[in-house]
Order: structure tokens, then C-alpha cells, then sequence
């Protein structure tokens, strides 16, 4: 049995209930091309498998790789182990290699979730949808609407990327070793038509950022480095307002503002 490694945030799924239920959940099909992050001893790699032929696995632990590896000691390429961490593995050529949407799973490490959720739905086109297992917390903030205390720079950037669907929850128990926290299994799904249209998104990750780093203060102050006052009401976004109570248009228009600045300048 493998040990979890605090260095890597391991905690393993091994409630055979919870397992087959996302596997419900994901509705796989043979044929399909997935992608799972963070696979471990494979809990939900072998029922992939079962249902979709083959699939790539990104892990980073080596003797876990290794493992996994041996599952096709025959060469069939039905699983490809693909040794790295998932935050320095780029998701373009994979699905590039796919040739058809990339369905992306994974119990993401709650240390890193954050930044993976950032890197696995940064691509604009091929990603087909992603079925994660979070900290409950790291859902709620995705899913929360302006005017919650909870809402923040990783509401606003998932949601202009994709639809949140959160679908269950998973108690600690269903983990070896067991969080100190209930986790939830959520369904992203890329959006057909970008709510935000053409908006350039590095100005949206830049306005979004520097407007929530400083959540206290008003727009007028929190976005002084980007856009000043006049800048602003352009935009139709009152200065006076702070960054929990802007919908995702108003930061549409906002990061729209700060771009057609950065090109006429």
C-alpha cells in the first residue's frame, strides 16, 4: 500500500461508492479522449479504462508512475503515464494529440487546486469538459455570484472560461488519508460562446487580479496602476464601487477599457 505524501497533498479516494458514482457522473464512452490529473493508485483510472479503451494519466509521483505503468507492461498504449507535475504540463499539445475534445478528471491536491484550476481551463478551444474533485470551499467560491463574500478573482475567471455545475459531496471518510475537510465533485464545462466575447484575456486576468488583491479599497484605488477614475466610468463601472460588487460583464468592460489603452498608446 502506498503511502500519501504531505509534499504532494495526497489523499486517496478508495470509497468504491463515491467512485462509481462519478463515474456516473462522467458518463464516459469508448472512444473518447481523457486526460486525469493526479490519477494515484488508479481508483478511477481502472473504471475509466473499462469504459473508454485508454487514456493519459499526468502524476508526479515516480513510484506511483511506476505503478501505473506496469498496468500496461504488454505495450498496448492503452495508458499513457506521463511522469510531471500537472502545473508544468501543458494541456495544448495533449489535446492537439487527441485529435477530438480532451475530457479532463482528477482529485486535484488541495494545495494546488487554485493554480490548476487556472492551467487545465486556460485553453480557449479542445477541452470538451472537466469533472473535478475539489475542497467544497473551492467550488462554492467558483460558483459565487457579485455581492457574496466569497466571491473573488476565481469566481470571475472560471466563469467567463466555463458553466460550474457542482453535483455531490464527499465526506473525509472517503479518503485515505482522510481531509480535514468535505470535499465536492463539479462538472466544468467550457463555454460554446464566451459570455465575455473577444475580450483579450490577459487584460481581464490583470484587472480581475489587482481589483480583488485589494478588495477593501475602491476601484478608483485598487485599479490606480491600470486605470484611473475617468477610465472606469467609461467602462459604466462606478469608481466608488469595490471589487466583490462587479459582475463578470462589468469586468468585461473593464479589462475591454485596459486593452484598447495598452493598443492606442
Amino acid at each position: 500500500m502506498h503511502r500519501a505524501r504531505r509534499r504532494f497533498g495526497q489523499n486517496f479516494l478508495h470509497d468504491r461508492q463515491i467512485i462509481q458514482q462519478m463515474v456516473m457522473a462522467i458518463a464516459p464512452r469508448a472512444g473518447e479522449a481523457f486526460l486525469e490529473v493526479g490519477p494515484g493508485p488508479g481508483a478511477l483510472t481502472r473504471p475509466l479504462l473499462d469504459h473508454v479503451g485508454s487514456l493519459a494519466a499526468i502524476e508526479v509521483d515516480r513510484d506511483l508512475a511506476a505503478r501505473l505503468r506496469q498496468w500496461d507492461a504488454a505495450g498496448s498504449g492503452r495508458l499513457r503515464v506521463i511522469e510531471a507535475d500537472a502545473l508544468s504540463e501543458p494541456v495544448e499539445p495533449l489535446i492537439e494529440a487527441a485529435g477530438q475534445p480532451l475530457r479532463i478528471v482528477g482529485n486535484l491536491p488541495y494545495n494546488l487546486s487554485t493554480p490548476l484550476l487556472f492551467h487545465l481551463t486556460a485553453p480557449t478551444h479542445g477541452i470538451g469538459d472537466l469533472h473535478l474533485l475539489l475542497q467544497r470551499e473551492v467550488v462554492d467560491r467558483m460558483a459565487a455570484g457579485p455581492g457574496s463574500r466569497i466571491y473573488g478573482r476565481l469566481s470571475v475567471m472560471i466563469q467567463a472560461r466555463c458553466a460550474i455545475e457542482p453535483l455531490f459531496e464527499v465526506l473525509p471518510g472517503a479518503f485515505s488519508p482522510p481531509p480535514k475537510v468535505t470535499s465536492r465533485f463539479v462538472r466544468l464545462t467550457p463555454h460554446a460562446f464566451p459570455p465575455l466575447g473577444e475580450t483579450d484575456n490577459e487584460c481581464l486576468a490583470r484587472v480581475v487580479a489587482a481589483a480583488f488583491a485589494q478588495r477593501r479599497k475602491t476601484l478608483r484605488n485598487a485599479l490606480g496602476g491600470l486605470l484611473d477614475a475617468t477610465a472606469i466610468r467609461d467602462a459604466d463601472v462606478d469608481p466608488t464601487t469595490r471589487a466583490e460588487q462587479v459582475d463578470l460583464a462589468g469586468y468585461g468592460r473593464l479589462a475591454d477599457t485596459l486593452h484598447r489603452q495598452r493598443t492606442t498608446q
